[in-house]
């Protein structure tokens, strides 16, 4: 025998149908058929998609308290705030990179990193400083 060697099982449309309608008829819970009958639970769900039955579909109740919606509400307005906040944060450090690069092209530098060198910026507060007295 060959280690690779599966049963691929094909199912007929009756069956299928016959499955559906057991789950329907509420004889038997979806993973009971599936023992039963020996089907991948993912493949009965398959099956229900295929045949567009979403009635039969394992469905999610979520229950919240006012306080709970209220602190999510508030999460949510927080992480758009965080967000807008980083992008302002990013466009400032490009145009920081941006001033550099004229700053260092108008002094006559090579690079960018050589006017760095030159003065000394390591911290971002630094470098705007002495951008912009090189600059006004």
């Amino acid at each position: 025998m060959y280690r690779n060697d599966k049963v691929i099982r094909r199912y007929s449309e009756p069956f299928k149908l016959k499955i559906l309608a057991e789950l329907t008829i509420g004889k038997h819970t979806k993973s009971e058929l599936c023992k039963l009958y020996s089907i991948a639970p993912t493949t009965v769900n398959v099956w229900i998609k295929k045949y567009n039955r979403k009635d039969l579909m394992n469905t999610r109740v979520k229950v919240e308290t006012k306080d709970e919606i209220s602190r999510i509400k508030a999460l949510q307005k927080e992480v758009e705030q965080l967000k807008k906040l980083l992008l302002k944060k990013d466009l400032d450090a490009m145009v920081q990179d941006c001033y550099l690069e004229v700053a260092a092209e108008d002094l006559g530098y090579k690079s960018v990193n050589e006017l760095k060198k030159k003065l000394s910026i390591k911290p971002k507060l630094k470098l705007k400083k002495h951008l912009r007295d090189l600059l006004l």
